[in-house]
């Protein structure tokens, strides 16, 4: 089963990453520089730039698989109070993840290696936390340790996994509001990281030569080199103001 933490590139996905850093490598060299040579010289930034789309797609897929693993889990407690046992309550919980979500979902494919590991007389405790540790999500492991400690020291799992459902439910309802609370925020910060390019495009194209002492003398390419700086830092520091976790 995949570890969630490795999100390596695929080649169309690398193709992707490196065509969009070019455009958006190539804009920047034009207005902060005049220049397409000055993209040769901020090549080297499309390292931060993969670095900021993997820790995006790391997010998301743990968001996904957190919220997915709520499901489950909230299946699994109404299959325990049916009287299934804890095994078959989870056979049963990924059964009716089958109806959920398509098959290629990340917490069908779990429940279905869980359920064929079981059938190898594999223990669930030992499978959770595999889970756990390849799941990237604090929840997921803690769920899984506490599972784990129950088990082997002959704990209420009924009660445990009952409160750890309407704990992880409570936590996902709580992100929920946490994010519709931001997404006006976040779209004012995406807003605002722009108004300063489109600014000094509206010059450059209103006002051709307006701008040619800053692309010109020394003094102005290294004021320019700043300002590129300053709106890096400014558009990082935003994403982090705005990036909410739990």
């Amino acid at each position: 089963m995949p570890d969630y933490d490795d999100l390596s590139f695929t080649p169309a996905q690398r193709a992707a990453s490196i065509a969009l850093f070019a455009l958006l490598d190539l804009a920047v060299s034009l207005l902060f520089f005049n220049t397409p040579a000055a993209a040769l010289f901020l090549a080297p930034a499309y390292l931060l730039f993969a670095r900021e789309q993997t820790k995006a797609r790391r997010s998301a897929r743990v968001k996904k698989l957190e919220a997915q693993f709520a499901s489950a889990i909230g299946l699994v407690s109404t299959s325990l109070q049916a009287g299934y046992s804890v095994e078959n309550a989870f056979r049963e919980a990924g059964r009716e993840l089958t109806k959920m979500y398509e098959p290629g979902e990340m917490i069908v494919r779990e429940f279905r290696y869980i359920d064929r590991q079981l059938r190898l007389n594999a223990t669930l405790e030992q499978l959770l936390m595999d889970m756990g540790r390849r799941s990237g999500s604090e929840s997921v492991r803690d769920f899984a340790e506490v599972f784990y400690t129950a088990k082997r020291t002959g704990g209420d799992l009924i009660a445990i996994i009952r409160n750890t459902a309407a704990g992880i439910g409570q936590r996902q309802e709580t992100l929920l509001e946490i994010e519709t609370t931001l997404s006006g925020k976040v779209m004012e910060q995406r807003i605002m990281s722009l108004i300063p390019l489109l600014i000094l495009a509206y010059v450059r194209f209103s006002s051709p030569g307006f701008m040619d002492p800053m692309y010109r003398g020394a003094a102005g390419r290294l004021v320019m080199s700043a300002c590129l700086v300053l709106w890096v830092l400014a558009f990082l520091w935003g994403r982090k103001i705005t990036d909410i976790r739990m």
